[in-house]
């Protein structure tokens, strides 16, 4: 294979953050799944990818001359316990490419074999979950969430064990960078120092080279973590989103989504929903994830606490605290702003005022509560406020069961959308065309990514799978040929969902 361009600058300037290791070969790879556009973005013609070797190319088998693959070091909280060591137990950093804007991504592998961080599995992945990762990465891609995503997706020809039996795959993912919380807290945990500040370094440089030259340039990262994850998870929140296993391992410094394992998208709204197989307790239900945002954040301010303060220094250490809650201390009305501002453009709401938050955000709260109240499917009931807009509330009122007290709320709305058109001369028809440009028509519905799951691991036809794909790529615009991806699960698909973190 010829070479792709590739650069190692993790593996050059962090040898300490990584182990070299190769993929382990895959007996009949068969490609599943090559994203076309991203390779544009990467500024890649499908050629360049390996053309008719892609599936070699991308499970593995015929690594790009150019690529030098390390298994990453990282710690990380798993639901609240610690774990010292983690790592990349099933992944590998092939090397970084820029893209055609300049920005630095890394391209790894997932499910490519074991690795010197793995803890007792097979390394492997399956064709299910990795397909998943497809799904919900291009989906969030497309409603306008930071997220990793998917490059190929190939089948290697082996049977992979969890409960049961299932074709294996490896999947080809393309980051902003690999770098997370339990990073930092790998080094910090070991009491290496050294190796932790040049995390930091790499990190600045890395995304957020303003910093560089900063005398509190530490400090300074943890304040940008802060509200990148304050912004992303309120992004999270609005679409219904649920991570569903926010440990500090899968919380990114660059503010990417990563890890579509056990995740999902809200159906009927219920802020104590919870999808994940593993979440027992619900620590990471929907209305739980702001709370676990701060937790995590506040776990990377400990592991940045002996760059800031003199442990030998009580009053060094006292002021660096001070300094890092400070920090954390930005979550909540960053988190609440970027929340406000969502529901504001679903509102149709064109004026944000400083002065209307607290009246915009009780009448964002109400519409919520409302919806929970009669159990109104979450995505449609903020879709179909558009058609509301324009004088035809008939279809949302038909998602409650007691439509009463949502024409209550209606007038309510409509009082606030009339004095924004007094004083920005706006009207119905742009306010609705804008809501329908910040409450999608489709996301991934549950039991569509069910279905296409399904047909691809046990039947090998992947046409659901891509016809899904088409669907999700486009969120915003209804046509009859999407139509079916739009409805809500019935009660049956809904009862008892689950999803698995396929590992």
């Amino acid at each position: 294979m010829h070479a792709l361009g590739l650069e190692h600058s993790y593996a050059r300037e962090l040898p300490d953050a990584c182990v070299e290791c190769p993929p382990e070969p895959a007996p009949a790879p068969r490609l599943l799944f090559l994203n076309a556009e991203l390779a544009h973005e990467l500024g890649w013609s499908l050629d360049n990818l390996g053309g008719v070797d892609a599936a070699a190319v991308w499970c593995g088998n015929r690594l790009p001359t150019d690529a030098r693959p390390v298994a990453q070091a990282y710690a990380g909280h798993q639901f609240g316990g610690y774990s010292p060591q983690l790592g990349d137990g099933r992944a590998l950093l092939l090397g970084e490419r820029f893209d055609r804007s300049g920005r630095r991504r890394d391209i790894a592998l997932k499910g490519s074999g074991r690795t010197p961080f793995s803890r007792g599995g097979d390394g492997k992945a399956a064709v299910g979950p990795m397909l998943r990762e497809v799904l919900i990465g291009e989906a969030m891609h497309a409603l306008g969430i930071p997220t990793t995503r998917a490059l190929a997706v190939v089948a290697t020809g082996e049977t992979v064990w969890r409960d049961t039996a299932l074709p294996g795959a490896v999947l080809a993912r393309v980051a902003a960078s690999h770098l997370r919380v339990g990073t930092l807290q790998y080094f910090a945990t070991r009491g290496d120092f050294d190796t932790l500040r040049l995390v930091v370094d790499y990190a600045i440089a890395r995304h957020d080279p303003q910093l560089r030259e900063a005398p509190d340039r530490v400090y300074a990262l943890l304040r940008a973590v802060v509200q990148r994850q304050a912004r992303l998870v309120a992004q999270w929140m609005n679409v219904g989103f649920i991570h569903g296993v926010m440990n500090t391992d899968n919380m990114t410094l660059s503010g990417e989504t990563i890890d579509y394992g056990p995740c999902a998208f809200m159906e009927a709204y219920d802020t104590a929903t919870v999808y994940s197989s593993i979440d027992h307790q619900g620590r990471y239900a929907y209305a739980n994830q702001p709370a676990a945002a701060l937790w995590n954040l506040a776990r990377l301010a400990e592991a940045l606490l002996p760059l800031v303060a003199d442990a030998a220094d009580e009053a060094s250490v006292r002021e660096a605290v001070e300094r890092v809650t400070r920090a954390l201390d930005d979550f909540q009305p960053t988190y609440a702003a970027e929340r406000l501002r969502g529901q504001r453009q679903r509102l149709g709401l064109l004026s944000d005022a400083p002065s209307d938050d607290a009246d915009d955000a009780a009448l964002a709260a109400d519409w919520l509560a409302l919806m929970q109240a009669q159990a109104v499917d979450h995505t449609l009931g903020w879709r179909l406020l558009a058609d509301a807009a324009v004088g035809r509330p008939q279809p949302l009122l038909a998602l409650f069961h007691e439509p009463r007290d949502a024409i209550v709320w209606l007038e309510r709305w409509q009082t606030r959308c009339a004095r924004d058109d007094a004083t920005r001369g706006t009207g119905p028809t742009a306010r609705a065309a804008h809501m329908k440009q910040a409450s999608p028509w489709i996301i991934a519905r549950n039991h569509n990514v069910e279905h296409a799951l399904s047909a691809a691991t046990e039947k090998g036809d992947l046409q659901p799978f891509e016809q899904l794909l088409d669907a999700l790529r486009h969120p915003w615009d209804e046509n009859a040929e999407h139509a079916v991806y739009a409805q809500p699960a019935t009660p049956e698909q809904a009862a008892g969902y689950r999803t698995y973190c396929g590992t």
